[in-house]
């Protein structure tokens, strides 16, 4: 019998799928994230590993894993994983992109209107003081309508959030390497910017793409210094695509006028000084934190392991 080791608790699909198949699952059940001196035990005689993007799979647990056939990342990202490592050893590495796509999108979408309007400040106002009543001048928020929306990453995510967005009747702008096909731009009424003139355009700005040593710190000191005053940044991508000092010396400074962070650049640590600004929305990375999304994502991991265990191709390889 083959050996499967799952990192974390997943939606009941993925266990049924993988006992379906007479497969032997051990899953990690501790009230913390598993440790790697936990990893490198539990992961030595096992053929297959799913694994939580939130868990490291470095060199050392490849190493430690002489029978490993295939390591099914749970979730759109990969970068916690050693893929050239992993590519050493002929060991399949896989993710789950796409079933997270609408979840991301409406969670993005919520929180540019959230920032927008200040319903997160508005809702910690009436939990805590309350107020006096309406008044013409009590606070004002902003209208998205009008405004312009720059992605930066116009991939499946990106461009789920264009099409929300332009209900609100919001300019479309994107930058990325490679233009989009001219009937996708037409469809998305969205105009491809070089990304400084992007950055210097936008009202609103969401970031939408991996983490790779080229997007590492995509934002920085020197495009804050560029953005408007009155802009927002929100990101639900990747916490290290945003060089956190810059933005909280840029925040302070007024060089733009708010940020809605979902994912952070030392997660799950969170500077105390983003906690201390009205003008920051702070989620606990929530992005694709859905039941259909998450339950998309099991049978996905699931069936990529028996997949590989029938001699067949997985889906989604990344390396």
């Amino acid at each position: 019998m083959k050996n499967v080791l799952i990192t974390a608790e997943l939606p009941q699909v993925a266990n049924s799928i993988l006992q379906q198949a007479g497969l032997n699952v051990e899953i990690f059940k501790g009230d913390k994230l598993i440790t790697k001196k936990e990893l490198l035990d539990k992961v030595k005689d096992k053929d297959f590993l799913i694994t939580s993007l939130s868990t490291d799979v470095d060199e050392d647990v490849i190493n430690a894993a002489p029978k490993l056939k295939l390591i099914a990342n749970f979730g759109a990202g990969f970068n916690n994983i050693d893929i050239n490592s992993a590519r050493a050893k002929e060991i399949s590495v896989t993710n789950t992109p796409f079933v997270s796509t609408t979840s991301v999108a409406e969670v993005t979408a919520g929180l540019i209107i959230s920032l927008s309007h200040r319903l997160v400040e508005g809702d910690n106002l009436m939990h805590d003081q309350g107020f006096n009543g309406w008044s013409p001048l009590f606070f004002l928020g902003h209208e998205l309508s009008k405004k312009t929306l720059g992605i930066i990453g116009m991939g499946q995510i990106g461009k789920a959030l264009a099409k929300r967005m332009q209900a609100f009747d919001m300019k479309i702008v994107y930058t990325q390497r490679h233009h989009l096909k001219e009937d996708e731009e037409k469809e998305l009424h969205a105009a491809f910017l070089e990304k400084d003139e992007l950055i210097k355009q936008s009202d609103v700005i969401s970031l939408h793409l991996p983490l790779t040593k080229n997007t590492h710190h995509l934002l920085g000191a020197k495009e804050f210094a560029t953005m408007k005053k009155t802009s927002f940044l929100i990101n639900a991508a990747r916490g290290p695509l945003i060089d956190e000092n810059a933005l909280l010396k840029s925040l302070k400074e007024k060089q733009l006028a708010g940020a809605a962070l979902d994912v952070y650049e030392h997660e799950p640590e969170v500077d105390d000084q983003f906690k201390k600004m009205k003008n920051v929305i702070l989620t606990p990375h929530i992005g694709n934190a859905t039941i259909e999304a998450r339950n998309a994502m099991a049978e996905v991991v699931a069936k990529n392991v028996v997949s590989v265990l029938n001699g067949e191709k997985p889906k989604y390889i990344v390396n």
